[in-house]
């Protein structure tokens, strides 16, 4: 897939100022640190458009990405950060829950977890939560880059028995480092969204 002219549009903390052109929406959640920005970074083959940093707990709003005016990703708060206020963590989570159970422009929720380690207890509250909001969804075992290539499918496989084991939600490797896996994430997106 070629992204000609990616931009960041808006970052936001209420319905008012979501955008308005109705594209659809391409939802990254995960906890923090676990890499969103750079997935979509790596997904639309720029440097920096989505700024990273090691520290975690740095996404504190809804941010709207508008890839080529055909859709957007919008890169949700982390979940799991302590060193938050306690008051900061209840508003993120307000309108994090907010803009998941009422935005009609979601089209996919893309849920990052870690290959290298066991979900989380967070991990599980986040994707219950997902199926229940009854959109479609994927899971990303992201930073494959960490672990030996050989022991990649093994790392999911165990990803997926833990959160998903009746094996109904589809899981994907991710490296943004290896750029590998792209493909396979873009071909679950251009299901859910047909004129890309």
């Amino acid at each position: 897939m070629i992204i000609k002219n990616p931009k960041f549009e808006i970052s936001c903390v209420s319905p008012k100022q979501y955008p308005t052109s109705n594209l659809p929406e391409i939802v990254l959640v995960g906890k923090s640190n676990v890499g969103k920005s750079s997935f979509i970074n790596t997904m639309i083959n720029r440097k920096k458009l989505a700024r990273t940093s090691s520290e975690p707990g740095k996404t504190r709003q809804l941010n709207f990405y508008n890839i080529d005016n055909k859709f957007y990703f919008v890169d949700l708060p982390g979940y799991g950060y302590s060193k938050m206020s306690k008051k900061q963590q209840e508003q993120v989570g307000k309108f994090t829950e907010s803009y998941l159970l009422k935005r009609k422009q979601i089209a996919l929720i893309i849920f990052l977890v870690d290959i290298r380690h066991k979900p989380t207890e967070n991990d599980k509250i986040m994707y219950n939560y997902v199926i229940s909001s009854k959109l479609p969804f994927i899971i990303l075992a992201n930073k494959a880059d960490k672990i030996a290539i050989t022991k990649v499918n093994e790392a999911k496989n165990a990803i997926q028995n833990e959160l998903n084991p009746i094996g109904d939600a589809i899981c994907l490797p991710f490296s943004s480092e290896r750029k590998i896996y792209i493909d396979d994430v873009w071909n679950e997106i251009k299901k859910e969204i047909m004129e890309i």
